[in-house]
């Protein structure tokens, strides 16, 4: 072993002043870097906390008049417990259902109540092959039918067919049902057809049972929705990424969006994408005039000055503003294709451009094999709304008046119902600035009385909403329900 590795050389002066002052330097950077984190610099805090506090204050106004201390509350009476589904002999009847997945919904619902008041069996509904979308998925492709049936034994007898013996039974169609049929109309019109040696056939059952029925229907109404209706598992584990995804770094607001073309046409509207677009949505309503679903003789104008119209991508974008939504707002979008692709969008996209919906969220090729599948997308987009802090809709209709229902029957979050008519009216206005605007937005929705009150007069507006009065239970605003 050499001699240099043997002996340390005595290291120079000149050494050893290198060594003390790249330490001092180390311990002056150390304390700098201390000192900034401690004091960042002013522009860095104002950037943060304005950010931080625009997130607080809009979060912060969705929590309001959602905690309300009311929870689901299905006390049916005793006689409604008391009755026996098993005892009686077996009256079987066949419902079809038609439309889109909310409404197929809405009317498996009012299947199981008819079946409750005729004392019938009632065989799975069938789903009719929707005319505008082509799907013919079944009730057991979209909904757990086991769930189905396990959660209503007590209530109804449900079967998924009718027994060899009964197939070759005559059809019997029920009478066209009138809008708000109570349980006297069907007594009187149904009973007398349902018999043992034949199967009572009912159709067209669209909204026409009354939203007014005695306190137990209405709880089994809410017992079918909103806890037998669940969509098959591997549908809610799908969805469940979804919003795994979207949630991951913190709440987000779902938007219902109604901007497909056929929308525009059966509601009379403009999309307000220019009038090459206006031109060709007003040919094709002329060539389809029963797609009008308006009896209403108002012209597009008037439509929307009257807040009858869907609120477009620009107008949504300035409403989410007005409310305070920040900049880095996460947005869940639900619906179909809108007229105009992704440019009708772009209005909403340049606002908030954390603007997600299933295809961006999900992997490559993971929704491939249901893209041809409108009412399983649609259930996913439910989920996902179903689960969000805020939940808003351009225009009314089945899903999302389900939606309002369901989501303060489970206590998940608020739902905000854009006040159309004083949206549009202040868009109109042009003596009024952009802030200005603004200021108003914020002022209507906060006056609006919440969904979540069982007591509020706006439950009576709306039907999902109605039928949750007579669900809960609690405290609110000092009244017991």
């Amino acid at each position: 072993m050499s001699s240099c590795i043997k002996h340390k050389l005595p290291a120079s002066p000149c050494r050893q002043t290198s060594r003390y002052f790249f330490c001092i330097l180390a311990l002056w950077a150390f304390l700098n870097i201390f000192r900034v984190i401690l004091h960042p610099p002013l522009f860095c805090v104002t950037t943060y906390s304005r950010e931080k506090d625009d997130n607080n204050d809009f979060w912060k106004m969705s929590e309001t008049g959602v905690d309300s201390g009311i929870r689901p509350c299905l006390n049916f009476s005793e006689m409604y417990k008391n009755f026996s589904v098993r005892a009686i002999p077996r009256k079987y009847m066949m419902v079809v259902v038609s439309g889109g997945l909310n409404q197929q919904r809405n009317q498996i619902v009012d299947a199981v109540l008819i079946a409750r008041i005729l004392k019938a069996v009632l065989v799975m509904p069938v789903l009719q092959v929707n005319q505008v979308w082509g799907d013919e998925s079944e009730f057991s492709d979209i909904f757990d039918e086991t769930h189905f049936k396990e959660v209503l034994k007590n209530d109804v007898v449900i079967v998924s067919s009718l027994p060899p013996r009964k197939l070759n039974r005559r059809r019997v169609r029920a009478p066209v049902m009138p809008f708000h049929a109570d349980e006297d109309w069907i007594i009187q019109n149904f009973g007398n057809k349902l018999r043992r040696d034949s199967i009572l056939l009912v159709r067209a059952i669209d909204s026409k049972l009354s939203k007014n029925l005695n306190a137990d229907l209405q709880k089994l109404r809410c017992k079918v929705a909103y806890e037998a209706l669940k969509f098959r598992p591997w549908i809610e584990e799908t969805a469940e990424k979804l919003v795994k995804k979207i949630g991951q770094e913190g709440p987000y607001l779902a938007l219902h969006l109604r901007l497909e073309k056929d929308v525009w046409v059966r509601t009379g509207c403009q999309s307000g994408l220019g009038k090459k677009s206006d031109l060709l949505i007003e040919n094709e309503r002329k060539a389809k005039p029963q797609l009008l679903t308006s009896r209403s003789k108002l012209a597009a104008q008037d439509r929307y000055a009257a807040g009858l119209c869907p609120l477009n991508a620009k107008e949504i974008s300035r409403l989410l503003k007005g409310l305070g939504a920040p900049k880095n707002t996460r947005i869940y979008w639900a619906g179909g294709v809108p007229f105009g692709g992704e440019s009708a969008l772009e209005p909403l996209r340049r606002q908030f451009p954390n603007l997600q919906n299933k295809w961006s969220l999900s992997n490559s090729g993971e929704l491939n094999d249901i893209k041809h599948k409108p009412s399983i997308l649609a259930a996913l987009d439910y989920v996902v709304c179903l689960r969000s802090k805020v939940f808003i809709a351009s225009h009314g209709g089945n899903m999302a008046n389900s939606l309002q229902g369901h989501r303060i029957y489970t206590g998940y979050g608020k739902n905000i119902k854009p006040n159309k008519k004083a949206l549009v009216q202040l868009y109109m206005n042009k003596t009024l600035n952009g802030l200005e605007v603004e200021k108003e937005i914020k002022k209507i929705h906060t006056e609006i009385l919440d969904f979540r009150s069982p007591g509020d007069t706006v439950l009576t507006k709306d039907s999902s909403s109605l039928i949750v009065r007579n669900c809960m239970c609690g405290t609110q605003k000092g009244k017991v329900n």
